[in-house]
């Protein structure tokens, strides 16, 4: 029987790692550096559910019912731990599941959860806005997104070299997120006061907490946060890039991982 998050891709040898995408996203926000990847890991992107191509789940799509079901599929691919990375919302879904104790090693690209009020309330907004454009330009997108300028002004909030995406991944991102079934309940979900990532600070992880300087959805300012909290948690600061730094500086973000991986796997 299927899993919960039954789009995804693997490929690779080495050691397990897992990636998870934010909110809105698919596992194919991470193609820029899957190559890369692969070249020294087991790799499992996923859709979780209700975003890419995977069924909605259920219950209510809460942070902890994701990492549930990122956990299923980790189970099913025989990975009783693995390296976790995770960007935006998935930031907080592998922090999770590194309280979990299925984490060797855990990466966060401007991970959500630790947001203040204020910074949870434009969150909220930006990010219903972003998705009222999407659904705007959804039917359109195969023929919009052949333009760079337009790819660049698209996704600005989130990218500083939106230009740099491939044509019918801009159109695949924008339906995406247009047509996300968990959309409309996780963000006010996971936007709601006294939201927050927890037990952070019992985690014993290797941690490295990764943040794109130009960040305008979650800025840098957040990545102290969670270096204060997890023990040990070493900070990365992406000098020029955005929210989806994979996207931004893909050699960069694939040469981070790697080399924190591999010191972790060294260490261990």
């Amino acid at each position: 029987m299927p899993g919960p998050c039954t789009h995804q891709h693997r490929a690779g040898d080495g050691e397990p790692l897992v990636l998870v995408h934010g909110l809105g996203s698919s596992w194919r926000a991470f193609k820029p550096i899957l190559g890369e990847l692969e070249r020294r890991h087991d790799v499992l992107a996923l859709s979780m559910p209700g975003y890419g191509d995977s069924p909605p789940l259920a219950e209510e799509p809460t942070v902890s019912a994701l990492a549930g079901a990122v956990e299923a599929e980790m189970d099913a691919a025989g990975f009783e731990s693995a390296h976790l990375v995770g960007n935006s919302l998935g930031g907080w879904v592998v922090a999770e599941l590194a309280r979990r104790g299925r984490a060797r090693s855990m990466v966060g690209l401007s991970p959500a959860g630790l947001a203040t009020a204020r910074e949870r309330a434009f969150v909220r907004r930006s990010l219903k806005s972003t998705r009222a454009l999407a659904q705007g330009l959804a039917p359109h997108a195969d023929r919009l997104m052949r333009f760079p300028a337009l790819r660049a002004a698209t996704f600005a909030q989130v990218a500083t070299r939106g230009w740099k995406i491939e044509p019918d991944e801009a159109a695949y991102a924008l339906r995406t997120l247009a047509g996300s079934p968990s959309f409309s309940h996780t963000l006010p979900w996971m936007t709601g006061e006294g939201r927050t990532a927890e037990g952070l600070t019992e985690l014993r992880t290797p941690t490295l907490i990764g943040w794109g300087t130009r960040d305008l959805l979650l800025p840098v300012r957040q990545a102290s946060r969670w270096t204060a909290l997890i023990p040990g948690a070493q900070l990365r600061e992406l000098r020029g890039l955005g929210h989806l730094p994979m996207v931004d500086d893909p050699d960069l973000v694939a040469r981070t991982i790697l080399d924190f991986t591999a010191r972790a796997s060294a260490s261990s």
